[in-house]
């Protein structure tokens, strides 16, 4: 096995494949929501101190799902 291969060894890039990223980060989304509608209810039915740490986890989820399906559907425009 070779590491470095000569130019004229080579093949040729492929080229990229077009996929609609915007759907899975769409259900990703609505996971994290659910989940902090999940916590959110958690604490006054049961009665329980639910860890914050799983509040804020499911707000960065949402917060950077947004951003990332905003940069997807930005680039998805081009």
């Amino acid at each position: 096995m070779r590491l470095w291969l000569k130019e004229s060894e080579r093949r040729p890039d492929p080229e990229p494949v077009d996929t609609d990223d915007r759907k899975p980060m769409i259900v990703g989304l609505l996971a994290w929501l659910v989940a902090l509608g999940a916590v959110l209810v958690a604490k006054p039915l049961f009665g329980t101190e639910i860890p914050t740490m799983w509040l804020w986890s499911c707000i960065a989820g949402i917060v950077l799902g947004s951003l990332g399906l905003a940069y997807t559907q930005r680039r998805h425009g081009r």
